[in-house]
């Protein structure tokens, strides 16, 4: 799991570092930020501030407080409101520090975007293609973009190989949910570890 969510957040970096007030299309939305990841990832940046600025992709073109709520399944039906407000809270730090403290460390990969399908009119989904290198192999990406707000697009998953990152994810949640007698609060807990170390 942990090397596609590497994946899944080496490939997100490509997503953002303009800001768009003009309706634009998603395979275009994804190929034409290629080559603005490489001013985080290649310039000379100090690792800490290569960390604050992976956040600022993240929280640009992520839908975090999307994918949050996917993650939590059925169990978010039982949460009040306080509960629900921390998580949402927990989660969004969580996502934030996995994104930017394990790309921090990455230069620049190359990514071919091939296609899009248009779903409906709330998603499309982009092919992509991570380019192999003499230690990499080639990887299959499929981008699932949000695009309701033409002006702003969002990811709401990515398809690593055939394999629903936020579908993982949800699944796992799960499993710490139902192993802690249906809590939330054990969840929360162990985001908020994460965050704090």
């Amino acid at each position: 799991m942990k090397k596609f969510f590497t994946i899944f957040l080496f490939s997100l970096l490509f997503l953002t570092n303009i800001s768009y007030s003009f309706s634009i299309e998603p395979d275009v939305f994804v190929q034409s930020t290629v080559s603005k990841a490489a001013e985080t990832l290649g310039g000379k940046f100090t690792k800490e501030e290569r960390v604050e600025k992976l956040k600022k992709i993240a929280e640009e073109a992520v839908d975090i407080r999307g994918i949050g709520f996917y993650s939590l399944g059925s169990h978010r039906k039982g949460l009040n409101k306080d509960q629900l407000n921390t998580y949402e809270k927990v989660f969004r730090e969580y996502f934030l520090k996995s994104f930017s403290s394990r790309l921090a460390e990455y230069s620049n990969p190359e990514i071919e975007v091939n296609s899009k399908k248009k779903l409906n009119e709330n998603y499309t989904i982009v092919s992509s293609t991570l380019v192999a290198t003499d230690t990499r192999p080639e990887v299959k990406i499929e981008w699932r973009v949000y695009t309701k707000n033409p002006e702003k697009l969002l990811i709401r998953d990515l398809i690593i190989e055939g394999l629903s990152l936020a579908r993982t994810q949800k699944e796992e949640f799960s499993s710490i949910i139902n192993s802690n007698d249906g809590k939330i609060e054990a969840l929360i807990q162990n985001l908020s570890d994460f965050s704090s170390n």
